[in-house]
């Protein structure tokens, strides 16, 4: 469900060399052993797929790890990962002793924003994970959303837009972190005010796999103010008032007919795709199916 990114406007070359850009330690690249390198706890990828770092390992034990680990000297006396927190996590299982790294200086700043970069560029974050990258470096590092996104090199929108995702309830967030739910699918839940029923509104989504027009069309119906209510006179005016508690429901105009032994409802629709939202409503998802 989850679409592949775009490469982004800058790479890690770029970032080296602007006017801030730190200077290599060494020109070269250095055999460092793996028990001297650490992750960086903040680094903005949190998420590494069990599969694919198995397969790496076995590709790093039979061919050795053919690209180096950028990192950084910290006070501890470590390595600190800048770039490479898989090839480091899959050299491990690989049983390697030493590691080749290329030794930056950088910053705290310098340092989330390489490794933001080079996750984007391979695609690997989701788009909370990136979403959280983001807000780092602007409450953490006192950049701007301009900043930011020059820096980045995504435009303004593109990052505010992530940011939105920040927004949606936490059980909502880890859908689209498990791919369960696509971002157009979320962005959409956005229009929603409360997010007891932005949760509710993607359980719905999964459960009936319904497409973001479907939930464009849904959250437009949610967000309707409720219609005047007619005073409801006690048994004599039953019909109409179940008229209106559908109607609510349902978003659509409803009418009840009671003519003798030939009872009917009718409930209007706008088009033949608002009609198919409504079957989905009514029928589930199958209906369409047997047409």
């Amino acid at each position: 469900m989850a679409q592949k990114k775009k490469g982004l406007g800058r790479g890690l070359d770029d970032i080296f060399l602007d006017n801030h850009t730190p200077e290599t330690a060494d020109d070269g690249i250095t055999m460092v052993r793996i028990g001297d390198v650490e992750p960086n706890a903040e680094q903005p990828r949190k998420n590494f797929d069990a599969t694919e770092l198995e397969a790496l390992a076995e590709s790093i034990g039979m061919y050795g790890m053919i690209q180096p680990i950028t990192v950084r000297a910290v006070e501890s006396g470590m390595y600190q990962i800048v770039t490479g927190e898989r090839r480091w996590r899959a050299a491990r299982m690989a049983g390697l002793s030493e590691v080749p790294v290329i030794i930056i200086v950088a910053d705290d700043k310098k340092a989330a924003e390489m490794a933001l970069v080079e996750n984007i560029q391979r695609s690997d974050l989701n788009p909370i994970e990136e979403a959280l990258g983001y807000a780092a470096l602007i409450e953490e590092y006192g950049l701007t959303q301009e900043e930011t996104a020059k820096r980045i090199g995504k435009s303004r929108s593109a990052i505010t837009n992530a940011l939105r995702l920040l927004n949606l309830p936490e059980a909502v967030r880890k859908m689209v972190e498990e791919d369960e739910l696509s971002t157009g699918h979320a962005k959409v839940l956005l229009g929603l005010n409360n997010q007891d029923r932005m949760e509710e509104l993607a359980n719905q989504i999964i459960i009936r796999d319904l497409s973001v027009r479907d939930t464009e069309k849904l959250v437009k119906m949610m967000n309707e103010p409720p219609k005047a209510e007619p005073e409801v006179i006690r048994d004599v005016d039953h019909t109409r008032a179940l008229e209106v508690l559908v109607q609510k429901t349902l978003g659509r105009t409803v009418k009840i007919s009671e003519k003798g032994k030939n009872h009917s409802i009718t409930i209007g629709y706008s088009d033949n795709e608002d009609l198919e939202t409504l079957l989905k409503l009514l029928c589930g998802d199958s209906i369409l199916e047997q047409l």
